[in-house]
């Protein structure tokens, strides 16, 4: 009977596990990005992991101490799920100190899927938000 029991609890662990792998696959996991303060000097910028709820982007706006997204200065695709080392060419210069916000970006809304076509403020392929708030990462240039 011992053997059938931690069959059983092992059985429903394995079916618990693939249930969050399933959710994850399927957009029911909750986006994030990880990223640490780095050196832009090579022109680009990486998020160590970002997890997305559907294709999309990762955006780099620059910001500064009122923590408002500002001007777009990068942006990398994501793939549903998990992504690792997820790195954006900058298209201007950022000097160290300067502060970006790293944010993700939904796929909707555009002319062109696979094309970047977000501005300030528009619709097309445009911010995340859970529970009213931007899915982003804040980290300083060096």
């Amino acid at each position: 009977m011992t053997k059938f029991m931690a069959s059983a609890f092992v059985s429903a662990a394995l079916l618990t596990g693939a249930s969050l792998a399933q959710a994850e696959m399927h957009g029911d996991m909750h986006p994030e990005v990880w990223a640490d303060d780095q050196s832009v000097a090579g022109g680009t910028v990486t998020a160590e992991k970002v997890m997305a709820g559907s294709n999309g982007w990762l955006v780099v706006h620059r910001t500064d101490d009122s923590m408002k997204p500002g001007p777009v200065v990068g942006h990398a695709p994501l793939k549903e799920g998990e992504n690792m080392d997820v790195t954006a060419i900058l298209t201007e210069d950022v000097s160290a100190g300067d502060q970006l916000m790293l944010m993700v970006h939904g796929e909707e809304g555009g002319m062109e899927t696979g094309i970047f076509e977000y501005t300030l403020g528009a619709s097309e392929d445009g911010p995340i938000k859970i529970d009213g708030n931007l899915v982003t990462a804040t980290i300083t240039a060096q």
